[in-house]
């Protein structure tokens, strides 16, 4: 598929799960999910005494991979930055932990997503928090200008991963840090699940091979580069997740067995 339909199929079916948190107050993973249904990426990932302050609104727009800002090691102070950050779930969190010192940016590119997220900001209160609209392969920031770089099952749907790692480290400042969950595969995955357009929605088509993701990051110019897995998704995982993608279930399942996981990806930009 085209970078640009990839990217407006995502726009689609996010701004449709924006709609249904705001019109209805129900889960991104009920029913009609923009995954399709509920599943085991997307949920128990955050403790509920830290989202006991948040907007239920922000709780239920999540559709992330794992709990970056529980791992990113964030400090008073310090400047975040989420890529794709939907209903603002971890932006809100970050602001938290760097405190009325520090600052924390969202970024997406869907207008539903935008206008949820800035609402659950304001029902929060939360005054060190600014969203930006714009895509992760141009950040609208300038150069050395983040402290950190959070992202949560994004990068994964973005069909230049490339350009988006090269933008983080541009805006990275030296020595500054990329932490970010996301899906990543050990082993050969079956090409009909590639083609998935429904999975490319759940960010599962679109996921890297461990290695392949850490030879991007030192294309970009990161070091030390850890990949570390959080959740390994077996057989009766992936029947959930091909679950009305078209694809016969029973089939696939056994072919990707402990191949996808999510993972939490480090890396540094070089402080020199």
């Amino acid at each position: 598929m085209a970078e640009r339909e990839i990217k407006e199929l995502v726009k689609e079916k996010y701004g449709k799960a924006a709609l249904r948190v705001t019109s209805s107050g129900s889960s991104c993973c009920g029913g009609a999910s923009s995954r399709g249904e509920c599943d085991p990426i997307t949920s128990n990932l955050y403790a509920s005494g830290e989202t006991a302050a948040l907007p239920a609104e922000a709780v239920a727009a999540s559709l992330g991979c794992g709990n970056p800002t529980a791992l990113a090691e964030l400090k008073p102070g310090e400047t975040v930055l989420d890529l794709g950050s939907g209903g603002g779930i971890d932006v809100l969190l970050s602001a938290r932990r760097v405190g009325p010192t520090g600052r924390a940016y969202g970024l997406d590119m869907t207008d539903e997503m935008l206008a949820l997220a800035r609402e659950n900001q304001r029902k929060a209160g939360v005054e060190n928090v600014e969203f930006l609209k714009g895509e992760i392969e141009q950040i609208p920031l300038p150069d050395a200008t983040v402290d950190v770089i959070i992202s949560n099952c994004v990068i994964n749907l973005s069909a230049d991963k490339d350009r988006v790692l090269a933008e983080a480290f541009r805006v990275l400042k030296p020595g500054g840090r990329l932490a970010v969950s996301d899906i990543v595969v050990r082993g050969e995955v079956p090409v009909e699940i590639r083609r998935s357009v429904e999975l490319w929605m759940g960010c599962v088509a679109g996921a890297l091979e461990d290695a392949e993701y850490r030879a991007k990051l030192a294309k970009a110019g990161f070091e030390a580069i850890e990949v570390e897995p959080t959740r390994v998704y077996r057989v009766e995982d992936a029947r959930e997740l091909l679950a009305g993608s078209g694809i016969d279930a029973d089939a696939i399942a056994s072919q990707v067995e402990g191949k996808f996981m999510s993972a939490f990806v480090r890396a540094r930009k070089p402080a020199a």
